[in-house]
Parts: C-alpha cells; structure tokens; sequence
C-alpha cells in the first residue's frame, strides 16, 4: 500500500472474501509493465559487452585499445584502467541514482503509469543518442538519459505490478520483473555475440536496439491502466473501483476496495511518514524491509558481475568472442533461476530461498577468491581447466543469485513505495561504486 508507514495486516480483514479470475487483460498488463525490466537487464548486458569489442574501442577509448593488444597475453584487468572509460559505465547508474528521487514524487503523486512513460522516453532518447554517438560526450549524456530512463522505470514496475497482482499469486507476478530483467540481458548477449562480427559499426547495432524495449514499454504503457492503489490515493475512487473489477474479472470486488481504502485512509492519516518509520515499533522492519535487503541483494555484486562479465572473462584469459559466449551461458542461468523462484517462492517462501540460496553464494564466492588468489594476475596466463572451473562456479553463483537475492529483494514493494526507491538507490550505488572507488584509488598517492 501507499504511504510512508508499513502495511498493516490488520487493514485487510477480508482478505478472505477476495476473488479474482486470470483475464487475458490482466495478463497483458503484467507482460507490458514487466517490460521495463528488460530495459535496465538489456543495458547490463549490452554495456559490459560492447566495452569488450575492439571495434568500439578504437573510436572512443583508443588508448584502451592499445594497451589490450600491446599485452595480449596478459590477464591483468588493469588493461581497462581508464577514466573516461569509467565515467562513461558509472553515468548511467549515477543518473539512475539521482532520478530516482524524482521518479519516486512522480510515482507517488502523478501515479506509476506517468513514471513508467517517462521512463521509457528517456531511455529511447539515450538510446538513440548513443547509436549515433561521434564523441564521447554524446555517448555520456545518452548514458545519462537511459540513467533516468531506468531510474523511473525501476521505480515504478516493481510496484505496478505489486499493485494490480491478487494477493494469492502476488509473488509470482512480483518477480516477472525480475524474469524480464534476466531476458533483457540474455538477449543483450546474444546480440553482442553477433554484432561483435559486424566490423566496424556491430557496437552502434547493440547499442541502438535498445530503443525496442523503450518503445514496448512506452507505447504497451499508453494502454496500461492507473493502479487501482494510486487512483485510491488521488481520490478517484469511481474510476479505481472501475479498474479493480477490470484486472480482477469479477464485480466481486467490494471487499477488496474496502480494504484499499482504509490502507489509503490510514496512510494519510500518518501526517509526517518518514519521522513515523523511525519509531522504535517500525525500526526492525525499517532495518530489514528498507535497508538490510536492498543493500545485501546489491552488495552481493551481482550486478557488477552481469555488467563487467565479458571483461572478467576476458581478463581471466578468454578471447573477446569466449568472453561474450561465456557471458551468455551467465544469462541462460540467471532466466533459469528466475523461473525456478517464480514457480516455488509461494510453496516454499520467501526466507527458505534467502537463507539456503545465500549460503551457497557465500562458498561460491570463497572458492573464486581463493582460485584467484593462487592464479589470477602478474601477466600469467590463467589455464584453461582453472579458467573453466571459475566459468562453473561463477555460473552456480548467478543461479543461487537469480532464485532468491535477486527476485526475492523486490518483495518490499508490497510493503510501502518509499521501499521501492530504497532498493533502487542500492542498486545503483552497486554498480556505479566499483568504478568510481577504482577511480578514487587511482587518484590517491598510495595508488
């Protein structure tokens, strides 16, 4: 529900009497709002594989170009050590960062279909802008533009579909997010494998293609219905009760709109939200649902490790095109993980697949950093059999990941939209702190 307090479950006292019928409508509605995850997906795949393509290299980042093939048999990742470089990876997550404050007042007040459009135009126009990209300022400000693009569009699908999801299958639809996600960046790496034969103009084509996403998303959401939850909160209740029957398939909706609005009545009644999530009473779940699990799903690094995959198999000793083939074997698993968590998450729970999943993540990343440890770096070439094994337990990692920390982490939009944006500014920071820190280092005298 909306508000700056947590849903009480008290408020939905006939939760019983709820009904609800799968509508080829409701259906539609979820795959057109769900497409905004293959826009942020799509990016993470496309981004760390055209900054691996030599041919993308030579126009922008000649100097990286020419310390790659001046130690070609080094496995260093300081190859990549570039600045400009860096800056044009992190601007996107760090405009991603910034917008989503003002995605969040757009949401909240404007309602999740103006965020989702808004999204998806800026993420065209970045798009665009990129594709045709003479300098590296134009693919910087197009970076920029698909930052706010994700920013609202990240912002707004995980609680659209929260909103208009049935209580009974609320965490499955929940996670078509992060399904869309995994697809956008498996097909990412797939276009990156073919384009990086198409010399020299394969990088403008993965780049450019980013625009289909943007426009399903933008014109699949000009059809999109408001939530029924934000029409409660503008105070047009006729036309929510109107869209709650629609998605539902039923009349028999009444006791449903009763209990969104008293959630509704009970959020404005909190007259200063943020002050009220610091009360000792809602400081556990202020710390757990707001905090802890945004920042641990995104701390685990995976999406560092999904942005940087080809450059790390690079690195590791494999040549541009094993790279990008290995980074689509990481995608096939990452889309099988999360269908694994969308068909079991409501048997099972949601804390089973935290607790189990997590442990096997924790000894995968163990097993990487000991091998890398005795193998990795001082210009010697890693062995293929070492090479091979890190390529397994990278990938056992990304399906551990996929099934619990990953889908599971958007769980806390069912809880209040300030949330939502919590986990989005983790998700940013995760991916936009490793270059920046690197950045940071170098700057330093003990660098």
């Amino acid at each position: 529900m909306a508000g700056g307090g947590f849903s009480d479950a008290g408020t939905l006292k006939r939760a019983h009497l709820y009904e609800y019928k799968t509508t080829p409508y409701f259906v539609v509605a979820c795959i057109v709002a769900a497409s905004g995850g293959s826009l942020f997906g799509y990016d993470l795949g496309v981004s760390g594989g055209v900054t691996s393509m030599d041919d993308f290299l030579k126009v922008f980042f000649p100097k990286v170009y020419r310390r790659k093939q001046e130690h070609l048999q080094e496995t260093d990742y300081c190859k990549y050590d570039d600045q400009i470089l860096t800056l044009f990876t992190s601007s996107l997550y760090f405009a991603g960062l910034i917008s989503t404050f003002g995605a969040s007042h757009v949401t909240r007040n404007k309602g999740r279909k103006a965020s989702i459009l808004v999204g998806a135009v800026n993420f065209f126009l970045g798009a665009i802008l990129n594709a045709f990209a003479v300098n590296i300022w134009m693919l910087i400000v197009g970076r920029i533009l698909l930052g706010v693009g994700i920013g609202f569009g990240n912002q707004a699908v995980p609680l659209y579909l929260s909103e208009i999801s049935p209580a009974k299958i609320r965490g499955t639809i929940n996670q078509l997010f992060q399904l869309t996600t995994c697809l956008g960046i498996l097909v990412a790496n797939l276009i990156n494998y073919g384009t990086n034969k198409i010399h020299p103009w394969g990088w403008r084509l993965s780049l450019g293609l980013a625009t289909v996403p943007a426009a399903i998303m933008f014109f699949g959401g000009l059809c999109l219905p408001e939530t029924p939850n934000s029409l409660v909160e503008q105070g047009k209740l006729e036309e929510g009760k109107k869209v709650l029957e629609k998605i539902r398939g039923t009349p028999n909706i009444d006791a449903e709109f009763a209990d969104l609005i008293d959630a509704s009545n009970a959020a404005q009644a909190v007259k200063h939200p943020f002050r009220n999530l610091l009360q000792r009473k809602n400081r556990p779940q202020l710390i757990i649902g707001a905090l802890a699990i945004p920042a641990f799903q995104q701390l685990t690094g995976m999406n560092s490790i999904l942005f940087y995959a080809p450059v790390i198999f690079q690195s590791l000793g494999f040549g541009s095109g094993a790279s990008l083939y290995s980074s689509i074997i990481t995608g096939v698993a990452l889309v099988v993980a999360a269908l694994i968590s969308m068909f079991f998450v409501d048997k099972f729970g949601r804390r089973a697949f935290f607790i189990e999943a997590g442990s096997e993540m924790i000894c995968y990343m163990i097993i990487v950093a000991i091998v890398l440890a005795l193998e990795f770096g001082e210009g010697k070439a890693l062995p293929k059999a070492v090479g091979a094994i890190l390529v397994v337990v990278i990938c056992l990692f990304v399906v551990a990941y996929g099934r619990s920390w990953g889908p599971l982490g958007c769980y806390n939009s069912t809880m209040f939209p300030r949330v939502t944006m919590s986990s989005q500014i983790w998700n940013f920071l995760a991916v936009w702190w490793p270059g920046f820190h690197h950045d940071l280092l170098h700057l330093l005298p003990i660098a």
